[in-house]
């Protein structure tokens, strides 16, 4: 079988651990696409120096692919284009994200090579007919076309609960290079490392942390399992998040320091790990947990209207809204942690493209 190869040079920045925003919709009042705010988006990503971006993912809305919307490719198409004008002189990690039934997802991996993306992020969600058992042969399907970025999604917001089995078997699927999780739950998230951890294939896949509620935590963990009597150890080496569509230059700070940390003593932990408190508390006003993470969407909109990078919060469903009281709850968490909004730089950023 001839398997759709990853660059050596990207597998390196994705072994190695990147910051990956996952990119949102830039939407005009009429709910059609604003292609100058997508395009101002995806260049203020860059601008950042994150090393990858994830587009047609969760983030970016999974009703992008309604027929009757029809905008999957145009917001790869668009992306594409920007990383591409922006001549980059180092590897950048291009993720499509992938979704629907094995025909459908087919299809979207096809279209992720047409616009040369280096991954796929298969997403299991959406799916209650299949068993575990065919979510392994639809990932096969998808390996032969594009290397495979697994990935964990939380049920509150269309994903599914998978047992460890499933993920001892993706992982030993060849074309698998990296797995996001994002389950949002401490023991399902174990459940993934040790499957990889227990696979002959344990060092070519990388961890990714897509739990926007314990980002800094899983970036600074080590977990360690005795196999036939050897000590493994696996950390998520970096974070595929609709958390880092905001703050992003504050972001790809953040994990530098915790890069740095290990090379420090034990107090800069410390440190991180308040700060990690800090993100969650932010998180859990953006993402909207206390009304099951229904508002996360426009929550993420919300503080990129206000800082000026989209013109509007709205999304392709008109039932998608901020929740009753997350608003203010935007408001006490942007009062309490001005240092992790990016606000002066979002300024900045906007003064240069506007000259």
């Amino acid at each position: 079988m001839n398997l759709a190869t990853l660059n050596s040079a990207v597998n390196g920045i994705l072994q190695q651990g990147a910051v990956i925003p996952a990119h949102p919709l830039a939407l005009k009042k009429n709910l059609q696409i604003d292609e100058e705010r997508q395009r101002l988006l995806t260049r203020y990503y860059l601008s950042c120096r994150v090393g990858g971006l994830a587009v047609g993912v969760h983030t970016t809305q999974f009703e992008i692919r309604n027929p009757t919307i029809n905008l999957l490719e145009s917001v790869l198409r668009i992306t594409a284009e920007e990383i591409q004008r922006a001549a980059l002189d180092h590897p950048f990690i291009k993720v499509a994200g992938i979704c629907g039934p094995i025909s459908q997802a087919i299809k979207e991996a096809e279209l992720a090579c047409k616009y040369e993306y280096n991954l796929g992020l298969l997403s299991m969600g959406g799916l209650p007919e299949y068993s575990e058992s065919q979510l392994i042969e639809r990932a096969f399907a998808i390996a032969e076309i594009i290397p495979v970025f697994g990935f964990y999604l939380q049920p509150a917001v269309g994903g599914r609960l998978l047992s460890y089995q499933f993920w001892t078997k993706l992982a030993e699927i060849q074309n698998v290079q990296a797995i996001k999780v994002a389950a949002f739950n401490r023991y399902k998230t174990l459940d993934v490392v040790r499957a990889v951890c227990y696979s002959d294939r344990r060092e070519a896949i990388a961890l990714y942390t897509g739990n926007d509620d314990n980002i800094v935590a899983d970036l600074l963990t080590s977990f360690k399992f005795e196999i036939e009597g050897k000590t493994v150890e696996k950390r998520f080496v970096g974070g595929l998040l609709g958390q880092w569509a905001i703050g992003t230059k504050a972001a790809v700070h953040l994990f530098q320091q915790v890069r740095e940390s290990d090379k420090k003593e034990n107090l800069a932990i410390k440190e991180l790990l308040a700060i990690g408190a800090s993100i969650t508390d932010m998180n859990a006003a953006i993402f909207d947990a206390n009304n099951s993470f229904h508002g996360c969407i426009p929550g993420i909109h919300e503080v990129l209207r206000r800082q000026g990078l989209l013109k509007g919060g709205w999304c392709l469903d008109p039932r998608v809204q901020l929740s009753p009281g997350q608003m203010e709850e935007i408001e006490r968490v942007y009062k309490c942690y001005p240092q992790y909004t990016d606000d002066a730089y979002v300024k900045e950023f906007l003064s240069k493209e506007q000259r």
